[in-house]
């Protein structure tokens, strides 16, 4: 029997973790396009930028993390979904500059790494990598006993997209008048969980219980993997009518929406434009959560915001149900000092 080393003693060992990543080597390799070089286990990844027929090619990097969703994927032992969201996550962030990605690296840190669960990490984000047209390059996956509680890990990811410069987001142009489209979520994506679970979820056994009204247990709900809006808007960009776009995260509508506006602008949300799902109407009635406070905590239902001058909304929201969004008309841009409030 070969005795454990002393660093293994200590409480990282390295064998398990190069054996954890080779073993995933097939995951990355899922999602390389031609442009990979190299493959995984460099110091760097390398990938041969191409520009195609831009003529001022943009790139667009972006880094993030999935918060305190983490900590439902820790108690159901479930990994893979967290995987897929902090990708479409990022994602998203470099769409609304009017980026397609290119690649992205991974950042997971934990006190002890299992490899299964590692594994099931993986997948998700080749999932969701393959489904963006991402390729996975490599990242840093870091073993540090006594940083995280057991069972526990942290997870981050940076995007580079790029952009030609004549397509770039917010586009000049957007102006008092414009409309405001909803793209719908698929839940609370990857903010305002901290409150969430702090109302929902007094017990583990809670995320189990099936909820009538969500269709399923509440754990899945909260689960719910951030939805990548890149397929729907990446195709449409090119036509002009989209002028800007917000990404709806972490401070909502109020603090998301203002960050792609012209200073003489500010936007109007209605929430009585569409009809706020049940996990968000759990959460504001248990909660006593304010209505300015909802909208600034959560998407309530609406995890992207598309701006279009009043003259194309109707070929707007044709190319978008065309390509399988169901867009509702969610507010409008009228003179003002680049905020955003709600309408009463």
């Amino acid at each position: 029997m070969n005795r454990a080393s002393a660093y293994a003693r200590a409480g990282v060992d390295i064998d398990r973790k190069m054996k954890a990543i080779g073993s995933a080597k097939d995951l990355f390799a899922s999602t390389f396009d031609g442009n990979v070089l190299g493959g995984i286990g460099g110091f760097g990844s390398l990938y041969r930028f191409r520009p195609g027929r831009m003529r001022d090619p943009l790139l667009c990097a972006s880094a993030d993390g999935v918060g305190t969703k983490l900590k439902l994927a820790f108690a159901l032992d479930r990994h893979d979904t967290v995987g897929q969201d902090i990708v479409n996550h990022c994602v998203n962030d470099i769409l609304v500059q009017g980026a397609r990605p290119l690649f992205l690296l991974d950042y997971v840190a934990s006190g002890r790494l299992r490899p299964g669960t590692l594994r099931s990490l993986f997948s998700g984000l080749a999932k969701a990598c393959r489904e963006n047209g991402c390729s996975l390059v490599g990242g840093e996956t870091a073993e540090m006993p006594g940083m995280y509680p057991a069972g526990e890990y942290d997870l981050a990811a940076t995007i580079v997209g790029v952009v030609d410069r004549k397509d770039l987001l917010p586009r000049r142009g957007v102006r008092p008048g414009d409309v405001l489209l909803g793209l719908p979520s698929t839940g609370l994506h990857t903010n305002g969980y901290t409150l969430a679970r702090k109302v929902l979820v007094k017990r583990p056994a809670d995320l189990r219980k099936r909820v009538a009204e969500l269709g399923g247990t509440l754990g899945e709900a909260l689960l719910a993997v951030h939805r990548s809006y890149a397929p729907v808007l990446l195709p449409l960009l090119p036509s002009g009518r989209i002028k800007a776009l917000a990404h709806i995260t972490g401070g909502g509508f109020q603090d998301n929406v203002p960050r792609v506006l012209p200073k003489n602008c500010t936007a109007v949300i209605d929430p009585a434009a569409w009809e706020v799902p049940p996990l968000f109407r759990m959460i504001v009635e248990r909660g006593r959560v304010s209505r300015e406070e909802a909208y600034r905590v959560f998407n309530m239902g609406m995890g992207m915001v598309v701006v279009v001058a009043q003259e194309d909304v109707s070929a707007a929201i044709r190319d978008l149900r065309r390509r399988g969004a169901e867009p509702s008309v969610i507010g409008y841009l009228r003179r003002g000092g680049g905020d955003c409030v709600l309408a009463s």
